[in-house]
Parts: structure tokens; C-alpha cells; sequence
């Protein structure tokens, strides 16, 4: 399989290839959403089949013709694990590619966690062997160094990590063609397209900040007061990180939220003794 790629850096270039695409097309995205509470885009791959394009975001003008592209119902998108990218979408062109296929969900109905990576399924499915050494991280994670994570903003791109970029779609077709052979012949194909089209659905729901707390680890181990504090601060820390563009944990770590709903502290020193540091200490007492 050809891994021979274009980087598109016009909105002329940018046009001429989205007029090509026919019946399908394989997306994803390369972002940094470390310390901020949306995503910063750096690029974006697409492969028809037949040829890769490398879009660079930071030179582009007009989207006019790729969100028409996105919007287009005759024209599947594959992805896998879709969820950040249609934030992306979401964030920068308003809306939400349809259809989507997403390939985490197809392998789901064939035995596979629900949270497999895709390099376990192109290894599972195709034999392939990925290098997936260029790290992104999901901003729910524990905040890092800049470091630790890839920068997809600097430029030029490195040989090492256009690499990387094309193997996140160069594979993705031919994967997905595999799950739906298989799940065609186990009866269970209509079932994942309809799995697929409830996620992307879940992605149109507005967050209400009120239900924030719903995603902190170890919740439902607390009562009800407890529970109703965890509510109101995962609530306070969601709308704070919104409205300021900042990463959730780098507002207030999570386990801290937890802690804080779990022994309700009544003091300075207390909150202090739970982990708080005085930054943390400071936005807390703003609040409460």
C-alpha cells in the first residue's frame, strides 16, 4: 500500500482535493488540548483510497469546500474513535461529519473492548505493525509537560511525525472494509451503523455543566451530600475552564474535586492537608 502524501497548504489545493472525493473518506486529526479547554488544531489527514493529504491548518483560508465535505450525506467518513475529532469539527467549523463509521465502535460488535486502539486493530486485522510513538494526550488525562507531548503546531513537521500522521488513515479504510465484511457475515452490520449514529448523536447533546460531575472517576462512591458537592464543584470548575480556555485539571485536579466532596474540609489548613496548593486554595476559597 502506497504511503505517498501531498501536504496541502492552500485554500486552491485544499479545494481541488475535496472535489475528488467520491463515496468515502478517512479523517482524523492531530491537536493539543493540554492546558487549554479547546482543542488547538495542527492538522488534518484525509485518504480516499487512492491518495493522502496532510491538511495544514495554520496556512489555510477558506474551509468552505471540507466543511461541505463534512456535511455531505453521500459521502461516508471513516474514523476511529471519533469523539475528540468531532470536537474538533465542532470547534472550529460548527458542526459534526456525517455519516460517520467509526472503527472502535464496528470491532466492538466482533468481541474487541470498546476502547481498543487502532493500532491493535490494523495489527489484529491487516498483520500491520504501527510505530505509534508520537504522543497526544486526551486533555482528561493528568496534565503534562509540554515535553511529554507532541507539538502538531511547530513547523516544519517533522519526517517522523508525518509518518506517524499517514499511518492514522492509510490504514483506515481497509480496516474498516474488514469489520464491515465481518459484521455483514455475522448479521451484526446494521447494529454498529446505528451504534455509530447514537455516538455522534451524544456528541450533539449540549454539556449542562450540572452533569459534569457524572464524568469524575469514583463519584458514585460518595453519599448524597458528598455527591451534591462533587455536583456544584464539578459545575463551578467546568464553567470557569470554559469560559477561560483552560484544560479542567489545570483548573482543579479531579482527584482533588473527589477529595474535597469526599471530607468537606472547613479550613485553610484542612484543605491544604487534602493536597491543596495555594493557587488551588485560592480558586476554591473564590468559590466557597
Amino acid at each position: 500500500m502506497s504511503s505517498t502524501y501531498r501536504i496541502i497548504k492552500t485554500d486552491e489545493e485544499l479545494t481541488n482535493y475535496c472535489s475528488g472525493i467520491k463515496d468515502r473518506i478517512a479523517i482524523d486529526t492531530e491537536f493539543i488540548r493540554i492546558r487549554t479547554f479547546y482543542p488547538k488544531l495542527g492538522l488534518i489527514q484525509l485518504f480516499d483510497g487512492e491518495s493522502i493529504a496532510l491538511v495544514d491548518p495554520l496556512t489555510i483560508t477558506v474551509w468552505d469546500p471540507f466543511v461541505a465535505l463534512l456535511a455531505d450525506h453521500h459521502i461516508q467518513k471513516y474514523l476511529h474513535a471519533c469523539s475528540e475529532d468531532i470536537d474538533v469539527f465542532q470547534h472550529y467549523f460548527d458542526l459534526i461529519p456525517t455519516p460517520i463509521i467509526d472503527s472502535q465502535i464496528l470491532a466492538s460488535f466482533l468481541d474487541n473492548p470498546l476502547s481498543t486502539g487502532y493500532a491493535t486493530l490494523v495489527k489484529k486485522y491487516l498483520g500491520v505493525e504501527l510505530d505509534k510513538s508520537e504522543v497526544r494526550t486526551n486533555w482528561l488525562q493528568r496534565p503534562l509537560t509540554d515535553k511529554q507531548c507532541t507539538n502538531w503546531l511547530q513547523r516544519p513537521l517533522t519526517d517522523k511525525q508525518c509518518a506517524y500522521a499517514i499511518n492514522d488513515v492509510l490504514y483506515l479504510i481497509p480496516l474498516v472494509e474488514r469489520l464491515k465484511a465481518l459484521l455483514l457475515d455475522s448479521g451484526w452490520l446494521n447494529a454498529a451503523y446505528e451504534e455509530c449514529e447514537l455516538a455522534v448523536d451524544r456528541k450533539r447533546i449540549v454539556i449542562d455543566p450540572n452533569y459534569a460531575y457524572l464524568q469524575i472517576k469514583n463519584g458514585w462512591q460518595l453519599n448524597g451530600k458528598g455527591l451534591a458537592l462533587l455536583q456544584r464543584l464539578a459545575s463551578w470548575r467546568y464553567n470557569l475552564a470554559k469560559s477561560c480556555n483552560i484544560a479542567l485539571n489545570f483548573v482543579l485536579q479531579e482527584e482533588l474535586l473527589w477529595k474535597i466532596a469526599r471530607y468537606k474540609p472547613s479550613s485553610l489548613a484542612e484543605l491544604a492537608s487534602l493536597g491543596l496548593k495555594g493557587k488551588d486554595i485560592r480558586l476554591y476559597g473564590e468559590k466557597y
